[in-house]
C-alpha cells in the first residue's frame, strides 16, 4: 500500500509540475528494439504506443499529452545504462522499461539518481523491488512466484519422475531456474541435472546429450523463447520426446508451436 501511494503522489508531482513548464508529458520507452529479445521489444513499443494513443484520443492527462521517446538496450546492461543517461538528459521524468531484468537493474539507479520514475512490464527478478527504492514498479509476478507455481506443478504431475533445470545464466533465466530449484527442493524433489547455457548459443547438441543420457521425463527451462525453441527443436531431432516448461520468458506468440510445453504464470502484483 505504502509503494502504491508512493506511486500515486509521484505521478500527480510530476504532471502538476510538467503542467507548469509545457504541455506536453515525455515518456520513455526503453527495451531490446535489437537484438535476441528485438520481437518482445516490438510487442513493448507497440503496446506504449497504443496505450498512449488512446490516452491522448481521451485528452490526456490533466489535459496534458503523452509525447513518447524510443531506447534501444539491445538486451545489454551497458548500453541500458546509456539509454538510461540520455533520458535523463533529455529531461524525461517516466519510464516505461526495461524489458530483461539484468538491464533493468543497472538502469533504474539512474533513473533514481535522476528523480524519474520507471515502471517495468516484464522484468521479474526479485532483487528489482527489493533495494529500497523509490522510484521502480511492475506490472508482471516475480521470479520466486513463478518459482513456486512451476514447483507446485511439477510436483503434482511428475511425482517420481526425472526433472532437468537448465537456464541462460541471464539474471533472469538462471534467477527463474534457481527459485524453481529451490521451491521444487522443498517439496522432496532432486532434479537429476542442473545446467547453464550462453545467451545467443545455437548449438545445443552437448546440451542435448546430456539431457538424453539423464533420462528427463521433463525439461524445466529457465530464459526465453528463442533459446527455448531451438532446444526443443534439437531434442526433438535427437529423439528426446520430454516436454520443456518455462515461465514468462516463453509466452511469446512464436514459441507456442515450437515448445509445445506448459509454463508457469504467478499472480501478478502491482505493486510487489
Amino acid at each position: 500500500m505504502r509503494k502504491t501511494t508512493t506511486l500515486g503522489l509521484t505521478l500527480g508531482f510530476a504532471v502538476a509540475f510538467a503542467g507548469t513548464a509545457a504541455a506536453q508529458i515525455k515518456m520513455g520507452v526503453a527495451g531490446p528494439i535489437t537484438g535476441p529479445s528485438a520481437s518482445s521489444g516490438a510487442q513493448l513499443k507497440n503496446g506504449t504506443d497504443m496505450a498512449a494513443a488512446d490516452v491522448n484520443a481521451a485528452g490526456g492527462i490533466l489535459g496534458q499529452k503523452i509525447v513518447l521517446s524510443y531506447g534501444d538496450d539491445a538486451s545489454d546492461p551497458k548500453q541500458g545504462v546509456s539509454v538510461a543517461n540520455k533520458f535523463a538528459g533529455d529531461g524525461i521524468k517516466f519510464i516505461v522499461g526495461h524489458y530483461n531484468s539484468g538491464v533493468t537493474m543497472p538502469s533504474s539507479e539512474v533513473y533514481q539518481e535522476n528523480g524519474m520514475l520507471e515502471i517495468t512490464p516484464s522484468a521479474t527478478n526479485p532483487k528489482i523491488t527489493e533495494r529500497g527504492m523509490w522510484n521502480i514498479f511492475r506490472t508482471c509476478g516475480r521470479d520466486d512466484q513463478q518459482g513456486a507455481v512451476a514447483a507446485a506443478y511439477i510436483v503434482q504431475h511428475f511425482k517420481g519422475k526425472k526433472i532437468a533445470i537448465v537456464h541462460d545464466k541471464t539474471t533472469y533465466g538462471q534467477g527463474l531456474a534457481d527459485e524453481t530449484k529451490k521451491a521444487m527442493n522443498a517439496k522432496g524433489m532432486k532434479e537429476v541435472l542442473y545446467e547453464g547455457i550462453n545467451l545467443g548459443d545455437k548449438d545445443f547438441s552437448a546440451l542435448v546429450s546430456k539431457i538424453k543420457a539423464s533420462g528427463a521425463d521433463l525439461i524445466y527451462w529457465g530464459g526465453l523463447y528463442t533459446e527455448g525453441g531451438l532446444i526443443v527443436r534439437q531434442m526433438r531431432d535427437q529423439g528426446v520426446k520430454a516436454p520443456l516448461m518455462g515461465g514468462d520468458g516463453i509466452t511469446a506468440a512464436t514459441a507456442s508451436p515450437t515448445t509445445n510445453s506448459p509454463r508457469s504464470r504467478g499472480p501478478a502484483p502491482r505493486a510487489r
